[in-house]
């Protein structure tokens, strides 16, 4: 094997030739969860689109009061005054409804002593109080979410309350998946001797779709190179990005390398100096994008949150594809390997200043069922030595 590509290089060749792919309209609403915004959407409203009061109360102007003031009207959401507030006047209002001309406050409606026709405020009003001004949260054709966000409840309630119906995305990148191994079976079959169930299949699917590709095939072949070569092609010819697990290493039954270069895809890296994860491939062919991951499970999880997951989003238009790395401090002491960078399986775990990560026990890159129970991936640079318990560390989260 060459020399070991870092992960920043290795991402760096990736991101490289990831480009999107293009851009479709797609409408608001559930559909659009998880998308990648292509442009900038602008909002076609001021919001609020009017003065609106963020109190139930009373409308009125600030510098009467205190005093008594007969009730001429009574605004509900939706239902606006149809005069103006005549000076010595209140009117009662709902949250949300229009703040009347003329009146300049909304005093509580616990603040008030109410005589259905008329209500007494003992103390003064602020200027403004309790009324949201027109355009306070945004103008309209102002940015309501930047082009190459990833759309969430959160960004899709902001474009929705901007007016903002219909929404040009990236487009979903189709993904082939191949994994290969003559010993795996359908989890709930029978196994034979030396068999074991199939499980990269299904894990690396759900990754896929939570980075948002469209999985177009999910195919298990037995270690044969012609079966290899079929179904590769097929992948090939149908989708953005190829994915395989298994047959990338260097013993007799890894047919995987063989296999690309037979269909004319040009091998980028082959080996990253990460554990586990260390005999990624990365290969093109024309603007097809292949990976080659370890068919250890452990190993296949972390190849893809640190090097498909960006290239999926990247795909898809995503200004800031990741992996992204917050900082916390480390519950136990871990030892660095000399060589590689380790990404550890942990659990973060609440405190008043930074998530303490504690790494789990059992990791072994086939310990998939121990893996089960982390919510992070704890980078542990390469060096010599370990890193003390309460120092600051890096980690990804798992979706």
């Amino acid at each position: 094997m060459a020399e070991l590509l870092s992960m920043e290089e290795a991402l760096a060749e990736i991101l490289g030739r990831a480009e999107p792919l293009g851009a479709e309209q797609v409408p608001l609403g559930g559909s659009a969860v998880g998308r990648v915004l292509s442009s900038d959407a602008e909002a076609l409203t001021d919001l609020p689109p009017f003065p609106s009061s963020a109190m139930d109360g009373f409308a009125l102007r600030a510098g009467e009061t205190p005093g008594r003031f007969p009730v001429t009207f009574r605004i509900a959401a939706g239902r606006p005054a149809s005069t103006p507030l005549e000076p010595g006047e209140a009117m009662g209002i709902a949250t949300g409804g229009v703040v009347p001309d003329g009146a300049d406050a909304v005093v509580p409606i616990e603040y008030v002593v109410d005589h259905d026709n008329s209500i007494e405020v003992p103390d003064g009003a602020a200027l403004g109080a309790n009324v949201r001004p027109a355009g306070s949260d945004i103008r309209a054709g102002e940015v309501v979410v930047s082009g190459g966000t990833r759309l969430g409840a959160t960004q899709i309630g902001a474009l929705a309350a901007a007016g903002i119906g219909e929404l040009t995305c990236g487009r979903r990148p189709r993904a082939a998946l191949v994994v290969t191994g003559t010993e795996l079976r359908v989890p709930g079959d029978l196994l034979g001797p030396g068999e074991i169930y199939e499980s990269n299949g299904p894990m690396l699917d759900a990754q896929l779709r939570t980075a948002g590709a469209e999985v177009e095939g999910h195919a298990t072949v037995e270690d044969d190179e012609e079966t290899h070569v079929r179904a590769l092609r097929e992948g090939l010819e149908s989708a953005d990005f190829v994915l395989t697990s298994g047959g990338v290493s260097v013993g007799p039954h890894d047919l995987v390398r063989r296999s690309w270069a037979e269909l004319g895809v040009e091998e980028v890296f082959w080996g990253v100096a990460v554990k586990p994860g260390k005999p990624l491939f990365f290969g093109v062919r024309d603007r097809v994008l292949v990976f080659g991951l370890p068919g250890n499970p452990v190993s296949s999880l972390v190849s893809f949150e640190l090097f498909v997951r960006p290239a999926v989003l990247a795909l898809q238009g995503a200004s800031d594809p990741g992996p992204r790395f917050e900082t916390g401090e480390l519950a136990a002491p871990v030892r660095r390997n000399p060589d590689r960078d380790q990404f550890l399986r942990g659990n973060r775990e609440t405190t008043d200043g930074l998530p303490r990560i504690a790494p789990l026990s059992g990791q072994d890159s086939h310990m998939i069922a121990r893996a089960a129970a982390a919510d992070v991936l704890l980078h542990v640079p390469r060096g010599d030595g370990e890193i003390a318990g309460g120092a600051p560390v890096r980690f990804a989260r798992l979706d």
